[in-house]
């Protein structure tokens, strides 16, 4: 038997496609919020890994090593994904009018693949979203997608509280489908106003590291406690 649309949806197509025309000014209504609410405390991270400067001994040929970080709780102190910079021996981070600034390590928390760096200029620090995001709930990724700069792209959260995963000891992410690239780790996973929900960490993929629609990002309440050790263990 042929499944018609009407069969399979409960919508003819031209409703459907009434709906989708109707709902799409609504979207980009979200994104264009999200990103200017959200762009300017997010940042290009440039590190430079041994023996990039000779592809092959250190950093892979034809790949760019950069990666993206995310401003919070003060102006100076930028979050990233841990593996963006772990191996750096020098960074320089990169804002969103182009201006750059030389970023040193201050701590690295390699069981939830996070790290803090800290910059000698102002950054305007993230808004938190005060809770976690509902499975379904419209988000966007904002990041440095194959060092091409800050890009946006948007999705749902697509499910919630996954781990054991298997790309951290500790593990609390948010799975969403907004298309997620390397370069894109340590980039800001937003709500429609802009808000922080989520910090981009990996790709599930089996045959490349390109966006499969299953991407993942460190929920806010596993980053505000891990960063917070980390701050704690500074200042002891």
């Amino acid at each position: 038997m042929q499944i018609t649309p009407k069969a399979a949806h409960g919508l003819t197509p031209a409703l459907f496609a009434l709906i989708w025309v109707m709902a799409a000014p609504a979207m980009a209504d979200h994104a264009e919020t999200a990103w200017r609410m959200a762009s300017p405390s997010v940042l290009s991270v440039q590190p430079t890994w041994p023996g990039y400067e000779r592809p092959g001994f250190g950093a892979p040929e034809g790949t760019s090593p950069e990666g993206s970080g995310v401003a919070i709780l003060e102006p100076g102190l930028i979050v990233t994904a841990a593996h963006v910079v772990a191996r750096a021996t020098e960074i320089t981070v990169r804002d969103h009018k182009g201006a750059r600034f030389p970023a040193r390590i201050l701590a690295i928390d390699g069981e939830a693949d996070l790290a803090l760096l800290r910059i000698d200029a102002p950054t305007k620090p993230i808004t938190i979203a005060p809770g976690r995001p509902a499975t379904g709930a419209h988000v966007c990724a904002i990041a440095n997608a194959f060092g091409l700069d800050l890009s946006i792209t948007c999705g749902i959260v697509s499910a919630n509280a996954r781990s054991g995963i298997g790309f951290n000891p500790v593990e609390d992410f948010l799975q969403t489908d907004a298309a997620v690239n390397p370069g894109a780790s340590g980039g800001a996973l937003v709500d429609e106003q802009g808000r922080l929900v989520g910090l981009l960490s990996a790709i599930f993929t089996k045959d490349s590291d390109a966006n499969a629609g299953v991407n993942f990002a460190i929920s806010t309440e596993l980053l505000r406690a891990r960063v917070g050790k980390m701050l704690e263990t500074l200042d002891q």
